[in-house]
């Protein structure tokens, strides 16, 4: 073999080495995993969520809060804060739900009240029966 065809033949393993690892991770980030969770559901008995209470949950591997607003009944809320993606808690003297990371804060209907999130949290729906809530 000669040196000049040695030299474009490793320029081109390395080329196609150097295409290969930007077009992977760039296919992995621009087409989402398919997931097979899609279709689990989350149960919870009515007499774990109080008037007045929260209880956190995970639905699709997503956290999620779940309160039982007094006079407006449940609501099912995204736990991931819309500004950086930090978890908010419930504060239930105060009647809503607090960002630890820059003190944002969210009605019980998931709006912003102040802080730096411009975006409400996400909604999920519920099914509520007789004494079961179901998410899903």
């Amino acid at each position: 073999m000669e040196r000049r065809q040695l030299l474009k033949s490793s320029l081109a393993l390395l080329g196609t080495t150097t295409l290969i690892s930007f077009v992977y991770p760039a296919s992995k980030f621009l087409i989402p995993p398919k997931s097979n969770a899609k279709d689990a559901q989350v149960t919870l008995d009515k007499d774990q969520i109080p008037p007045g209470t929260a209880k956190e949950v995970i639905y699709n591997e997503i956290p999620l809060v779940i309160i039982n607003r007094r006079g407006s009944g449940f609501i099912a809320l995204s736990r991931v804060c819309t500004h950086l993606g930090c978890l908010v808690g419930y504060d239930s003297f105060n009647r809503k739900l607090v960002c630890p990371c820059h003190a944002g804060e969210f009605d019980l209907e998931g709006k912003v009240l102040t802080g730096p999130a411009t975006k409400s949290l996400h909604r999920y729906p519920l099914k509520i029966s007789s004494k079961q809530i179901t998410i899903g």
